[in-house]
C-alpha cells in the first residue's frame, strides 16, 4: 500500500508538471479593462501551479526513494539534498537546475500529517527561489481516496506568493482537486483538475471556478477540455479549452458575449 500511495504522488507531480507546461506562452498584451480578459491574464492565473511544479517533481522523487526518517539524501548530481526527521524532512537546492527549470536556491520543508505521512504532507516555501522569483507560502497535499482504485484524487490547498525581482506581486489562495483515471497504459490514462482558487496581481482579482474539470491526457501536451469562470473584478469570463482536441487552443467568453481564441 505504501509504495501504491508513493506511485500516485509521482503520478500527481507528473501531472502538475505538465499541466504547469501548459500555461500560456508569454506575450505583449497587458491586463485590459475589466471586460476584457488577455492571453497575459490567463498565464498569470495558471503561472504559481507552474512555478511549483518545477520542484514536485523531485518531491516524488524523495518519496519514492523510501528514505526513512532519520537519514539524508542527495541528488545523483548534488543539485540538491533532504534531511529527515520524526516530522518530515527539508529539501535543500544548490544554485541548480532541473530538466532545463530556472535556478533553484533554498530549503523547501516537508511536514507529514501526523501519523500519516503515506498519504498527506504539506510543502513550506520560505524565501525559496526559482530563478529570479521568490516563493513564500504553502501547498498542503491530500490523497482523498484508495490507490488501489482506478481512480486517484488528491487535494492540493495553497497559500502562496510570488515576487518578481522588479517587487511585483502575484498571490493565490485556494484549493485545487486532481483526480488521475488509470487506462490500460499510461498512454490511454487521463487526468482532470477541478477547483475554486483566487489569484491576485497587478491591483487585479482573480476569482477562478472550473465549470467543467479540466481534462488532460499524458499522450497530449495540452489541455484538451474543460472550462473555467473567471470572475475579474466582478466581471465574469470563460474560457473553455476545448471537447478532447489536442490542441493550443482555448475560447474566452467575454461578459458582453464576445468570444475570442488564445493560444495557450
Amino acid at each position: 500500500m505504501k509504495n501504491s500511495r508513493y506511485l500516485a504522488f509521482k503520478l500527481w507531480f507528473a501531472v502538475f508538471a505538465v499541466i504547469g507546461l501548459q500555461s500560456c506562452s508569454e506575450d505583449e498584451n497587458t491586463p485590459g479593462t475589466s471586460e476584457d480578459f488577455t492571453q497575459t491574464e490567463l498565464q498569470t492565473v495558471l503561472e504559481t501551479d507552474k512555478i511549483a511544479s518545477t520542484v514536485d517533481t523531485v518531491l516524488a522523487e524523495i518519496f519514492l526513494n523510501d528514505t526513512t526518517a532519520g537519514k539524508s539524501f542527495s541528488s545523483s548530481d548534488d543539485c540538491y539534498s533532504a534531511e529527515f526527521s520524526q516530522t518530515g524532512f527539508v529539501v535543500s537546492f544548490n544554485n541548480c537546475t532541473i530538466n532545463g527549470t530556472d535556478y533553484i536556491n533554498g530549503n523547501l520543508t516537508i511536514t507529514y500529517a501526523a501519523e500519516n505521512e503515506s498519504s498527506a504532507f504539506t510543502a513550506t516555501y520560505a524565501d525559496f527561489y526559482v530563478g529570479n522569483l521568490k516563493i513564500n507560502g504553502t501547498r498542503n497535499y491530500v490523497l482523498t481516496n484508495a490507490p488501489d482504485q482506478n481512480t486517484v484524487s488528491f487535494t492540493v490547498t495553497s497559500s502562496m506568493t510570488v515576487e518578481t525581482e522588479v517587487g511585483t506581486l502575484v498571490t493565490e489562495s485556494g484549493a485545487k482537486t486532481f483526480s488521475f483515471n488509470f487506462g490500460d497504459t499510461l498512454g490511454s490514462s487521463t487526468f482532470s483538475l477541478s477547483g475554486n482558487w483566487k489569484v491576485e496581481a497587478n491591483g487585479t482579482t482573480y476569482m477562478v471556478e472550473t465549470v467543467d474539470d479540466l481534462k488532460g491526457s499524458l499522450t497530449c501536451e495540452h489541455l484538451i477540455g474543460g472550462s473555467m469562470n473567471v470572475d475579474k473584478n466582478g466581471f465574469i469570463i470563460n474560457v473553455d479549452f476545448g471537447e478532447g482536441q489536442c490542441d493550443n487552443q482555448a475560447t474566452i467568453t467575454l461578459p458582453d458575449g464576445e468570444s475570442q481564441e488564445v493560444t495557450f
